[in-house]
């Protein structure tokens, strides 16, 4: 399957699951558009469509979808086009604004990132619908860790996680707090092995 291929089927799997959760037509396009945007710069940059962060937008949105459930139309959008890990992927918010509007934009621009000081604090003190996109997108770049070759990197995402990404987990949804503990606990033992 081309990266165009995959693309585009991962953009129907959204708007399957979206109609499935009874998201009204308004809202299954401004997810569709910030999909659309965050995968401009992956078709653009990313030579191989099997690369852990080429479909992350997509998934970062099924991830919310399927284990928190409905939600608005913006916090869907919002994990689409936030992206912790990658920063040349980054949707450039000149083109963001525009294309989704300034209340996505403030909320994006409202998530920390990794390695961040305050990242517990910042996390906590977000509103629930920020925290859950912001927990999902990170527990999709996590889910994939293992695709990406910098042990060093495995072992800083690991440590993070279990300091501050997992109990934030705990504290915001039961479902997302499991799926944390779980790849913490599986990715530990992927170190041990890696030694």
């Amino acid at each position: 399957m081309s990266e165009v291929d995959r693309g585009r089927a991962m953009a129907a799997s959204i708007v399957r699951v979206i109609r499935e959760h009874g998201l009204a037509p308004e809202g299954i396009d401004l997810v569709s558009r910030a999909h659309a945007l965050a995968m401009q710069s992956r078709i653009e940059l990313l030579d191989d469509d099997h690369h852990p962060s080429y479909l992350h937008p997509g998934r970062s949105v099924l991830v919310l979808l399927r284990d928190v459930g409905q939600l608005p139309a913006e916090i869907l959008a919002t994990a689409a086009v936030h992206d912790t890990e990658d920063k040349d992927l980054r949707v450039r918010w000149d083109a963001g604004r525009d294309t989704l509007g300034e209340a996505v934009a403030a909320l994006v621009e409202s998530l920390p990132l990794p390695g961040d000081d305050r990242l517990a604090e910042r996390l906590i003190t977000l509103d629930e619908g920020p925290r859950l996109a912001a927990l999902a997108e990170r527990l999709d770049h996590l889910r994939h860790a293992h695709m990406r070759e910098d042990r060093t990197w495995w072992r800083a995402v690991h440590e993070e996680a279990g300091a501050v990404w997992v109990p934030v987990a705990e504290r915001t949804h039961p479902r997302l707090a499991t799926r944390f503990r779980h790849w913490h606990r599986t990715f530990a033992r992927r170190l041990q092995r890696a030694r």
